[in-house]
């Protein structure tokens, strides 16, 4: 929405018209993980919804603010692995990493509002979102996204 009124307002249409990128462009972000130095792993389960746009981008940004988390703050050496599941209620999005990551899971003013940002755009389909410590070492990210009747397969 935000592009369309763009286009409507400017008068010299300068607004990137490229499409929103959706889970389909995972491997892009999970390649400039690994150009940055973090070895990734992108798991995809499930068979991809055929109209769930809005949940895909949803789930799109997640995976990219998750990962450049684990670029900006989770140290060195450090692997990484993003996991998507499609059920036929829902798209789950999982990333976590090995790395020194955050000890509260709780963004503080240093780091940001990435967490606050990700439960946000979850929380615009009443999904849920997980994020904290691993046990161990390392920092994991879980979030649900429900699909409408229209993301569903038929």
């Amino acid at each position: 929405m935000r592009r369309m009124l763009g286009v409507l307002r400017d008068e010299h249409h300068d607004v990137d018209l490229n499409p929103q990128p959706t889970l389909g462009d995972l491997e892009h972000l999970v390649q400039h993980c690994i150009d940055s130095g973090v070895p990734t792993e992108l798991i995809v389960e499930g068979e991809r919804p055929t109209r769930a746009v809005g949940a895909e981008m949803t789930a799109y940004r997640i995976v990219q603010e998750a990962l450049t988390n684990v670029i900006k703050q989770a140290g060195r050496p450090v692997r990484a692995a993003v996991r998507v599941t499609y059920a036929p209620e829902q798209i789950r999005v999982e990333i976590t990493d090995d790395g020194r990551g955050s000890t509260t899971g709780v963004p503080d003013s240093s780091q940001g509002h990435g967490i606050i940002g990700m439960r946000e755009r979850v929380d615009l389909f009443d999904g849920s979102l997980h994020a904290g410590p691993r046990p161990g070492g390392g920092f994991r990210i879980s979030a649900t996204i429900p699909l409408d009747a229209a993301g569903r397969q038929a």
